[in-house]
């Protein structure tokens, strides 16, 4: 376990190897769940404040279950999520040409409509975020099969999922967080490589 001032990132982390490969599990963590996305608090307003720039991109499909269960709702153990298509697809998804699915926010933002990308839990995947009093636990929680691409061509590009998911950590937790993990990570691969 890593710590990083309140923050306790799970060493796997830094040692396991992840790169999304869209084109075989089609983005399905957007679909795969016991729940929508995680929301934050201030992700919700967020969500009220952008939503009419993020009509275009949604099915009709998404927007009728919108319509029906609101922009996001309360999960009791999950706590306020986005709400999905018959427990499946996430309402703000849709499929491109390729089958591939995609964020209607991520495609706003993409097209400069609006200045947010998506919630923080969907940037992170596979990343989980747990918050209890005291400390924010980062672990690593890739879906069985879905992910398995992924962590193959992880592996085949040497990138550690904390260097495939910078951006997102960044947002999160801010650039300095990032580079102190990074220096912790070099840090703990050099040790390692001594020991051999």
């Amino acid at each position: 376990m890593i710590s990083i001032d309140n923050v306790l990132v799970s060493d796997e982390v830094v040692e396991a190897k992840f790169v999304c490969d869209l084109n075989k599990c089609k983005g399905g963590c957007c679909e795969d769940g016991d729940a929508g996305a995680p929301l934050e608090q201030e992700e919700m307003k967020i969500i009220e404040d952008n939503f009419e720039a993020v009509v275009p991109y949604l099915t009709q499909e998404g927007l009728d279950e919108i319509k029906r269960q609101g922009k996001f709702l309360y999960d009791k153990e999950f706590g306020w999520v986005t709400p999905t298509i018959n427990g499946g697809l996430c309402v703000y998804g849709f499929r491109d040409e390729k089958g591939i699915i995609k964020c209607g926010f991520e495609a706003a933002y993409n097209d400069g409509k609006i200045g947010w990308k998506k919630p923080i839990s969907c940037h992170l995947f596979p990343i989980r975020l747990t918050e209890t009093k005291q400390y924010t636990m980062v672990n690593y929680e890739p879906r069985e099969v879905m992910c398995d691409p992924a962590c193959a061509f992880g592996k085949k590009l040497k990138v550690p999922v904390y260097q495939f998911l910078k951006e997102p950590i960044e947002r999160k937790f801010g650039a300095e967080f990032y580079n102190t993990l990074h220096q912790i990570a070099v840090e703990y691969f050099d040790q390692k490589a001594e020991k051999k």
